[in-house]
């Protein structure tokens, strides 16, 4: 493949990502179909299929996206405490999950939501992805709990993420179950300002 066509592949893989993002950030997921991204990126829908294997790929690649962007709110919301304290930084972070949820709704729905089945293989970037949001979790994790080994600071990081995203979906889901939007911060802060400080104890 010559430089210049791989450089207008390139062009046309970013432009499809940012058209599919726009969309997803107004409509959601389910609103990601080929030919309305081909009208808005001006190409054809075969085109879509030459630069991503399907379209789940390049949810995927939106959801990369939004992943960083996550790692980001978070990072800065954190940075702004004038505390090593690793109880109140886990407590930050899980304020700050909540607030980048609701500001961006759609798309961080889009994170659990896109359907993979399971003869699918995940793209290495992506597991990446996740596993650098998990690792801004398991640090100060790891601070409070210092006795832990590696594999299971991993297991309770998923964990500790799990019970903050749980309380933030019920409470952003307009369902029977869901929590009331004003209480969302105290049960977060709750549940991660009570962390065991004891790591005999786990």
């Amino acid at each position: 493949m010559s430089g210049r066509v791989q450089e207008k592949r390139n062009a046309l893989r970013q432009r499809l990502i940012e058209v599919a993002e726009k969309k997803m950030e107004q409509d959601g997921l389910h609103a990601i179909r080929a030919r309305d991204l081909a009208a808005e990126a001006d190409c054809s829908v075969g085109a879509i299929y030459n630069v991503f294997g399907d379209l789940t790929d390049l949810i995927l690649a939106v959801n990369g996206r939004t992943f960083r962007r996550l790692g980001e709110h978070v990072v800065n919301d954190v940075d702004q405490l004038e505390t090593d304290d690793p109880v109140e930084i886990l407590t930050k972070m899980g304020l700050s999950y909540l607030d980048f949820a609701e500001k961006n709704q759609k798309c961080w729905a889009a994170l659990f939501e896109v359907e993979m089945t399971t003869d699918m293989e995940v793209p290495p970037w992506y597991m990446e992805e996740m596993r650098l949001l998990l690792e801004i979790i398991s640090k100060p994790l790891g601070r409070l709990y210092p006795e832990l080994e590696q594999n299971r600071l991993y297991m309770f990081t998923r964990a500790l993420f799990s019970s903050v995203h749980g309380i933030v979906l019920l409470g952003l889901e307009k369902r029977i179950s869901a929590v009331p939007r004003e209480d969302l911060g105290d049960m977060i802060s709750f549940l991660l300002s009570n962390l065991d400080k004891n790591p005999r104890k786990i």
